[in-house]
């Protein structure tokens, strides 16, 4: 949303705020750093371990307030997070207009991903324009009975932000591991990694890049997760990465099975600019994550999914996504096919991204604007 955030705080006529909830403190607290956005109301409402009910709790009788004192016009979310869902509710109930970013995203499984989905259907309910960042997510928004003239196609700014903080330059932290791991970035192909052929005399190692934390993974499904990298590690001609998340469900199995393991490496988890410099040097990620399925496609990068469903379909459609599941079994093979076959690797690293060409925050700001006759 960062790209939406300074793009209205650019545009004459328009008074903008920005409010967090802070679901994520510490993703979200280095994101507003990285992009310069000082929030005007922080409802700080993370906290250890609370239940979605809680949250949701939370957020009516924290945002309420924030509503009456500002009055907006508009208030616009994004995504599918719960803090989406229940503010679309409360703009409702205020009868101010609702702007969906990255809207139409579905799975049609309404347990897959947990809560995520039914939270995007709730903001779609709601909603009064629909920004969809792909001709799919239009469609599907159109079979809900949607109007067209309440959608925008204005891809997804998460491209905007990614090619914005691409273009940083790389972190000393992400150098150092590089470093440490003997890790190239795929075809060999910078300075870098011919300086660190020469200097080591050997073979430079291949990087996986995974995420997995998503809820409807954790117990048997992330503990199969984690035997496969165990399994991947024991080629010897990789370096697995894995920035853990926080929560219990995911740092007791991950680190159970793969603390001490060889070319294992965990990390805690990771400020938005190393992990968008990783993305950039892996070979493959494999993730649950609905962010990373968007962004390594625009960097080249093949993408294992490890769920049964996606709600962004047409990653796979183009060729840039594999849905592997949790099946351990199946997340080795398709992963040594990857690192094995080149012809495999080269066909899903030039396929084309369909998620965005870096403009989608122009086009939201102009849609409103012309949805407000304005």
């Amino acid at each position: 949303m960062a790209p939406v955030v300074q793009r209205l705080a650019q545009t004459p006529g328009v008074a903008s705020r920005a409010c967090v909830t802070a679901q994520h403190r510490q993703m979200l607290d280095q994101v507003l750093h990285l992009f310069g956005i000082r929030p005007d109301y922080d409802l700080d409402l993370m906290r250890d371990d609370q239940s979605l009910a809680e949250m949701s709790a939370a957020i009516f009788t924290h945002l309420d307030p924030v509503l009456a004192d500002f009055e907006p016009d508009w208030v616009l979310v994004q995504g599918d997070t719960t803090t989406v869902a229940i503010t679309s509710l409360l703009a409702y109930y205020h009868r101010i207009k609702v702007g969906h970013v990255e809207a139409g995203l579905r799975t049609h499984d309404k347990w897959q991903p947990f809560p995520e989905e039914i939270n995007r259907r709730v903001a779609g309910v709601v909603a009064d324009l629909h920004f969809a960042p792909t001709g799919q997510a239009r469609e599907n928004l159109l079979r809900e009975g949607i109007p067209d003239e309440a959608i925008a196609v204005t891809g997804n700014p998460v491209i905007d932000a990614l090619q914005f903080v691409a273009g940083q330059p790389e972190p000393d932290e992400i150098k150092e591991l590089f470093e440490r791991l003997e890790i190239a970035s795929p075809g060999f192909d910078t300075a870098d990694d011919h300086r660190l052929l020469n200097h080591r005399h050997r073979d430079v190692k291949n990087l996986i890049l995974v995420t997995a934390h998503r809820r409807e993974n954790f117990g048997r499904p992330l503990e199969n997760i984690c035997l496969a990298l165990k399994e991947l590690a024991g080629r010897g001609d990789v370096e697995i990465v894995y920035p853990v998340h926080l929560n219990p469900n995911v740092q007791e199995p991950v680190k159970r099975i793969l603390e001490s393991v060889p070319h294992v490496t965990l990390l805690p988890p990771l400020d938005y600019l190393p992990l968008v410099h990783l993305q950039k040097r892996a070979k493959i990620i494999l993730t649950d994550s609905g962010g990373i399925q968007e962004e390594a496609p625009a960097f080249g990068v093949p993408v294992l999914v490890l769920r049964e469903v996606t709600e962004r379909p047409e990653g796979v459609a183009a060729g840039t996504l594999k849905l592997v599941g949790t099946d351990t079994g199946r997340i080795v093979r398709e992963a040594r096919r990857l690192l094995d076959d080149p012809s495999a690797h080269a066909k899903m690293a030039k396929a084309a991204n369909p998620f965005g060409d870096g403009h989608a925050a122009e086009r939201i700001v102009e849609a409103i604007q012309a949805f407000s006759g304005r």
